[in-house]
């Protein structure tokens, strides 16, 4: 790696709201690559309701860590960590700067900022309330983390088990809420790079109606067949997402169609405000709206200058 500056620069903001066009333009005018922090594109057998970029979209700028996995893996945020401190490492080596882009704030403070400490939880917590989970459903789990842990509760993805049951278990064995516990880690890690915070956020009637009209496009593109193709394997962390988990519960005829639609663009907006609110905390992140390409090209330049 060379002596000269590295920069990482990240494009984050709520889903459908436009990172993927901003970013690829970006990287075009920066001659550089794009590392995916969207733990949803990572699979590839999830291609329609995770909302990847497109053959063509990839073609004009190079992406990495899109369909680098199988639904089978299990796959973490410190995995993530590992994997893409060694791709940024490689990259750096011909690039004084990275953009990545994604939605999953866990992934992408796990790269900036190093994971979380938290304390050794015994497998019992757990076992039981992979037990609970199965015998009374995920409503009853979200439900007791919103009572012990409500601001924890409002940024994490509630259709995700896997976080909801780790939350439980650290705050069921140490008395102390997630979120607190979360924050408490001081011992962050240093990186060999710099970061530059671009954040894209739209009007939220805006919003709403870019995820609805996506939704559409995607249910009319093919999301329920494909959700019917991975419906043997839905019991997999990977499809415990919005986007499949609505369709599977339509299968297994617990509501109608209508319904499924109604609750596929419902909690595809849920998502949404989650992650805003995640991103909103990082005072670090300078907002635009998407539109807005000349004056965060601008920015981004003037920071790289600095």
């Amino acid at each position: 790696m060379s002596s000269r500056k590295k920069y990482l620069i990240l494009v984050v903001g709520p889903t459908a709201v436009g990172k993927t066009s901003l970013a690829i333009e970006l990287a075009q005018k920066l001659n550089t690559e794009i590392v995916s922090a969207d733990s949803r594109q990572f699979f590839r057998e999830t291609e329609l309701g995770t909302a990847k970029p497109t053959i063509e979209e990839q073609e004009m700028a190079k992406h990495h860590f899109i369909n680098n996995l199988s639904i089978e893996e299990e796959y973490n945020a410190g995995k993530y960590e590992e994997d893409a401190l060694q791709l940024l490492q490689e990259l750096f080596l011909k690039k004084d700067h990275v953009i990545m882009v994604g939605g999953s704030g866990l992934y992408v403070n796990a790269v900036c900022f190093g994971m979380d400490d938290m304390p050794e939880v015994p497998d019992s917590f757990r076992a039981q309330l992979i037990k609970e989970h199965e015998e009374k459903g995920l409503d009853v789990l979200t439900s007791r983390l919103k009572e012990l842990d409500p601001e924890y509760h409002d940024q994490v993805d509630l259709n995700n088990p896997q976080r909801v049951i780790r939350a439980l278990e650290v705050i069921e064995f140490s008395g102390k809420k997630y979120s607190e516990l979360r924050k408490l880690n001081t011992n962050k890690p240093e990186r060999p790079f710099e970061t530059i915070w671009i954040g894209l956020e739209l009007p939220r009637e805006q919003l709403y109606e870019r995820i609805d009209y996506r939704m559409d496009l995607m249910i009319e593109e093919g999301l329920f067949k494909e959700a019917e193709s991975l419906f043997d394997n839905r019991h997999l962390n990977a499809l415990h997402t919005v986007g499949y988990s609505e369709i599977f519960r339509y299968m297994e005829g617990q509501y109608d169609y209508e319904e499924a639609v109604r609750l596929l663009k419902r909690n595809s907006r849920r998502y949404a405000k989650r992650q805003f609110t995640w991103f909103k905390r990082n005072e670090k992140i300078r907002w635009f709206t998407p539109d807005q390409f000349n004056d965060i090209l601008q920015y981004v330049e003037k920071s790289l200058s600095i």
